[in-house]
């Protein structure tokens, strides 16, 4: 039964690494990108490189801690309420948005902000069609833990 648990379907499997990987190697690249700008490293650029790295530390532990209940689309595989997942329900695109603003502020583009707004806009939406799907699925208990946890 444990070994049962652990094991990421099939059908799921080859999505789930090449998702990943795809994601491993965008944030390398946007880290390797950063720290060899030219410029100066003031205020704006030293921030924005600690919201970069929290957000993907972030991300990284978001990912880990939801282990195969993982999806591209909204499955009621588990419900985790565990890690950080006990005090925030949707703790990837919270640290995405985090991830984001310190771009936005290594890059000094104001307009930027509006790619934030609407990265908000459509995490807020996903994050309410995949509540419908685990509020179906699992009823009172995740109506509790909506309760209990942050966005």
């Amino acid at each position: 039964m444990l070994e049962q648990e652990r094991h990421i379907p099939m059908g799921d499997r080859p999505s789930y690494v090449v998702f990943t990987l795809v994601q491993i190697i965008a944030v390398a690249f946007i880290l390797w990108m950063v720290f060899s700008m030219p410029g100066p490293w003031d205020w704006q650029r030293v921030m924005g490189v600690a919201l970069m790295l929290a957000g993907a530390a972030g991300i990284a532990t978001a990912r880990y801690q939801l282990g195969k209940s993982f999806s591209l689309t909204p499955q009621a595989r588990q419900l985790v309420t565990r890690g950080i997942y006990s005090k925030i329900r949707n703790p990837i695109y919270v640290s995405g948005c985090i991830m984001l603003a310190g771009f936005v502020l290594v890059l000094h583009r104001p307009v930027l902000w509006l790619v934030l707004l609407a990265l908000i806009i459509m995490q807020t939406l996903r994050a309410r069609r995949e509540a419908h799907v685990l509020e179906a699925a699992f009823g009172d208990a995740y109506r509790e833990y909506r309760r209990k946890t942050w966005f």
